[in-house]
């Protein structure tokens, strides 16, 4: 039956030639290859997004005055709306840390070297965009953590010179957050950012299937001078069957985290009431939100919260554009990439731990 299903599809489709790529493609095989599928449990997780997303959006509905009583419902009498609630909240952010991994073992294997400039470019970007599907999310059960966290977060972005101001007005919907910023909040998270995603993940996917897996430099060396020792093997189906028990491993984490820890759902949001002490926003923007408490109100004549977001968003693009920092260098002056990686988780969660011990 099988071979008539195929031979039905290649008659069709020529089934052969659209597979061939998957049948031809290999994965290199050495001592770090297992970081290899950090990108496989990230794409995973979004899927994850994706399907539990849906089944919300069956029950959701988007306004100041329905938001917060339609996940109440989901979570009450819905069969197991709760769990997928969890599942979809608790994979949004394992997939935002994957993403993170994946970002630094690409950044340590040196798999952004020409000519994967592009790749990389592309994947950094996809991570600001899961960080932006965190960012909308956040809102959408309105309760009143999300509440005031969307209302300081968007208060930073207008700290922005010249764009900032506007910028707020177009997330929020006018001057403060509303039911007009759960809207919109509501549009990107569904609409817009998903589709700007799966173009780009597309992209990244082909130039991935296009250019192939990298190797580290020393080992890249060592294959090309002796080929006999070059180990490979095949993507489909070894590799592919590897990356499904990756998956197996990352569901079950998935899991036991949405059943142990249900994701709560607070207060319904007040805006009269004042902020709740000690708000904080999710762990990936915390870095930033206390980097952003230390810096002086002033620093000769720049606002010290300006200057910060000003600082964040040059560090932003600077790290989108590294590789090409480095192409055509002697492989001595190569180090301090790696240094600055290092130096990047470090900052990232000695500030995350510091923002979330302090008061």
């Amino acid at each position: 039956m099988l071979a008539a299903l195929r031979h039905w599809l290649d008659d069709r489709f020529d089934w052969d030639d659209l597979t061939a790529p998957l049948r031809h493609k290999s994965v290199p095989v050495h001592r770090l290859s297992y970081w290899y599928f950090l990108g496989g449990i990230t794409l995973f997780l979004f899927g994850i997004q994706v399907a539990t997303g849906i089944l919300l959006l069956l029950y959701y509905r988007p306004g100041a005055n329905d938001a917060f009583e339609s996940v109440q419902y989901i979570m009450t009498r819905v069969r197991y709306g709760w769990l997928i609630r969890s599942i979809h909240s608790w994979s949004a952010n394992l997939m935002i840390f994957t993403a993170f991994a994946h970002m630094f073992s690409v950044l340590f294997l040196k798999a952004y070297r020409k000519p994967r400039e592009l790749t990389w470019v592309s994947g950094v970007v996809l991570l600001f965009l899961a960080m932006g599907f965190g960012f909308s999310g956040y809102l959408l059960p309105w309760n009143t953590l999300a509440f005031f966290a969307t209302k300081v977060g968007t208060e930073i972005t207008g700290q922005i010179p010249i764009v900032g101001k506007p910028m707020m007005i177009f997330l929020r919907g006018g001057e403060e957050v509303t039911g007009a910023t759960l809207t919109r909040f509501f549009g990107f998270h569904v609409a817009v950012l998903p589709g700007l995603a799966t173009v780009l993940l597309l992209v990244h996917l082909l130039l991935v299937q296009r250019l192939g897996i990298s190797v580290p430099p020393k080992l890249e060396v060592r294959w090309t001078a002796n080929p006999s020792a070059k180990h490979e093997m095949r993507f489909f189906p070894n590799f592919l069957l590897r990356e499904i028990m990756a998956w197996y491993v990352a569901l079950g984490v998935l899991g036991a985290l949405a059943a142990i820890f249900p994701w709560n759902l607070g207060v319904k949001a007040d805006p009269f009431v004042p902020a709740p002490a000690g708000i904080k926003p999710e762990w990936y923007f915390l870095f930033m939100f206390q980097t952003l408490k230390l810096i002086p109100s002033k620093v000769w004549f720049i606002d010290g919260e300006v200057l910060g977001v000003i600082g964040f968003g040059l560090v932003g693009l600077l790290w989108s554009l590294l590789p090409f920092f480095e192409n055509d260098q002697p492989s001595s002056t190569k180090r301090w990439i790696s240094g600055l990686g290092v130096f990047a988780i470090a900052y990232v969660a000695g500030m995350s731990v510091y923002g979330h011990l302090a008061k």
